[in-house]
């Protein structure tokens, strides 16, 4: 077994009321080709199973280290477990997903041969009847980061001292966590390197937020906005004003609006909708002649170039319609 000294990566793993999943992914981890890791399960307070799981697994894997907390959220746990980080990289993992028993391998031997603050992995979309491979572009340039990155923290490891360096954390109590944590690491990064690999399996739930729209869609406002402040306050808003005003537009105008359009209630996916665009025309009046935005050409770019008070509005009243439909079909 690894002592601390020679601990290659540490995996966080929070955990909440996941007795169903924990299981398979506590074996992925623990069976891991990479054998100097050392796993931070934080516990955040289950009252299922689960943590009698966690204490079956860490009674016989050393590597496994659980740490108890009342319940605080997903990010939360995770920021809890950065005091205890001892690996030369950390990655993070959720605990209904898992992972090929090659990623940390593959990933830790990229990193170092690379010399990269993080390495990037492809992912699988896992549902129960089969999985959709999601693979991503490799990009370096940090504009392009901050626009189209992949923001999901679990398909990534980190070298631990230039992270810890940054100071940056998850944004307790809200959701979206991963595009916060994400896009202000950027201006910090000196190297990120990508492996082809689709390593992690990203379980698709019934339960998960993104199946069931509520007003908890209007933290994507709180998101951005801790972002822009996080960029004013640290010296780089002027140096990536223009990505910053296209992350809000694209977030905006196409996955937050497509989320707000869900909310079965009509008078909160109203109100929802209505700050949503006052949001982007507040804080970026003129986004429309965005330079960005003028020459993008990818996914959703005519819609996100058509939108103005009218047709958002009326977007915003066909696609409940046709999201309802959807679902009688």
């Amino acid at each position: 077994m690894n002592t601390e000294n020679n601990i290659k990566l540490t995996v966080i793993v929070p955990v909440y009321n996941v007795e169903n999943y924990l299981r398979k992914c506590l074996d992925s981890l623990t069976g891991q080709t990479l054998k100097e890791i050392e796993i931070l399960a934080v516990n955040d307070g289950s009252t299922d199973g689960s943590l009698a799981i966690l204490e079956e697994y860490a009674a016989r894997d050393e590597r496994i280290k659980l740490l108890n907390k009342e319940n605080g959220g997903l990010s939360d746990a995770r920021n809890f477990a950065f005091p205890y980080i001892k690996g030369e990289y950390v990655g993070f993992i959720d605990s209904d997903d898992f992972v090929d028993t090659d990623m940390y391998k593959v990933m830790y031997e990229k990193a170092v041969e690379s010399g990269s603050d993080i390495v990037e992995c492809n992912l699988h979309h896992t549902f129960d009847d089969g999985e959709d491979t999601e693979i991503g572009e490799h990009i370096t340039d940090k504009d392009e980061m901050i626009m189209n990155g992949r923001s999901v923290v679990w398909n990534k490891i980190y070298k631990s001292s230039w992270l810890l360096s940054t100071g940056v954390q998850f944004p307790k109590g809200l959701i979206y966590e991963d595009v916060n944590f994400y896009v202000k690491l950027i201006p910090y990064l000196n190297k990120i390197s990508y492996v082809e690999e689709p390593f992690v399996h990203y379980v698709q739930r019934s339960s998960s937020i993104n199946n069931h729209q509520t007003l908890k869609t209007l933290q994507i406002l709180d998101i951005l906005d801790d972002i822009y402040s996080f960029y004013q306050k640290n010296g780089f808003l002027d140096k990536y004003r223009d990505a910053l005003e296209f992350l809000y537009t694209r977030i905006l105008l196409c996955s937050s609006f497509s989320r707000m359009a869900r909310i079965p209630d009509r008078n909160d996916r109203n109100t929802a909708l209505s700050a949503n665009w006052d949001k982007l025309v507040t804080r970026f009046p003129n986004w429309r002649k965005g330079r960005y935005l003028a020459k993008f050409n990818g996914k959703n770019s005519g819609f996100m170039k058509a939108m103005n008070p009218v047709t958002y509005k009326l977007a915003g009243l066909i696609l409940p319609c046709v999201y309802s439909l959807r679902i009688c079909i």
